[in-house]
């Protein structure tokens, strides 16, 4: 039977290593050139798989869109986001205005790890994406060609930030800013795109005085913002 393995017993242990425990293992043991190729091969399988989760979740969106219409589309995404709030991006505290602008950014760098821009005046923090890590990169890859068959919302509403022919994946953006309007009574971060068209470059902003966010943020997704205290 020995005969017909097709592994080494040496080969199975290298398959089961995680590709971050032999990079962590190559800088151990100096060998940076090794340690550099294996992250290079980590960007790829999570970006491969990051991929897949991207446009799985498309796909089902552009199904309901299709068969049960945009009011049926957004009860589902917001249904979505409020398992993802509980299970995933749990809400946590931070007093700290430097300490939590970092950590938001620092953690959008996961964001398959795509180029970002960090700017700051005396109004504002913002940080540009560019490409944006999924739904930016999806349109890239050419997931709303006709022969892929991903939707477009055709009319503007409160999820696609009043604008017309809307990529559908990047319906989580004005639905997460909605929901967090909602909860939290403001934004955090205000989304917006680069010369006001959604497009592969996504913009960020952290506006340091609450009362400086511009009104049409608030009503592109069906809100009124917060009278001044």
């Amino acid at each position: 039977m020995s005969g017909n393995r097709l592994f080494t017993d040496e080969e199975l242990k290298d398959l089961s290593t995680r590709t971050i425990d032999k990079a962590k293992q190559a800088i151990d043991d100096g060998d940076l050139e090794k340690a550099k190729e294996l992250m290079d091969l980590q960007y790829k399988q999570f970006s491969n798989l990051h991929d897949g989760y991207m446009t799985w979740v498309s796909g089902l969106q552009t199904y309901i869109y299709n068969h049960y219409g945009v009011e049926i589309l957004e009860e589902a995404e917001r249904f979505a986001h409020e398992v993802e709030a509980r299970l995933v991006f749990k809400f946590k505290p931070q007093p700290d205005e430097k300490k939590r602008i970092a950590g938001f950014i620092k953690g959008m760098h996961g964001h398959v790890f795509q180029p970002m821009t960090v700017l700051e005046d005396d109004e504002k923090v913002t940080f540009i994406v560019n490409p944006c890590g999924s739904g930016g990169r999806l349109q890239e890859m050419g997931g709303y060609d006709p022969e892929i068959g991903l939707a477009k919302i055709k009319e503007a509403c409160n999820i696609t930030f009043q604008q017309e022919d809307f990529p559908i994946y990047c319906i989580h953006c004005p639905v997460m800013q909605a929901q967090e309007v909602e909860r939290f009574g403001n934004f955090s971060w205000v989304k917006g795109y680069k010369d006001d068209k959604v497009g592969p470059c996504c913009v960020y902003h952290y506006y340091k005085d609450k009362a400086d966010i511009p009104e049409k943020y608030y009503t592109e997704i069906g809100k009124e913002k917060p009278q001044a205290e």
